[in-house]
């Protein structure tokens, strides 16, 4: 199983989303092709409900330690109640990585 199928399955077993999205961003850095280093995570649960954004983070942060002492460079989190969600409907778009756009 690769890094984003194991980010996937740890976050449905233990939060149960009624959405989530796992994007590997590795190709928006300066890395090797075929690189697992940076994600951006779109998760919506119920289980956020009453949670305050770095309770969430920590949540999801501790469900990925291991990945985030290892392979994971970098985690973007946009975690939402299912309320949230219906209000915004879209996360943000991530930015382009400064050593992606040369020199300045």
């Amino acid at each position: 199983m690769n890094t984003q199928e194991t980010i996937i399955q740890r976050l449905s077993e233990a939060l149960n989303p009624g959405h989530l999205d796992v994007f590997n961003e590795s190709h928006m850095h300066r890395t090797e092709p075929g690189a697992e280093s940076h994600f951006k995570v779109v998760i919506v649960s119920q289980a956020f409900a009453g949670q305050r954004l770095i309770s969430r983070h920590r949540q999801v942060n501790q469900l990925l330690a291991d990945l985030l002492a290892g392979p994971v460079h970098a985690l973007a989190l946009h975690t939402y109640t299912e309320e949230e969600w219906q209000q915004k409907g879209v996360a943000p778009r991530s930015p382009v990585c400064a050593s992606k756009l040369g020199p300045q």
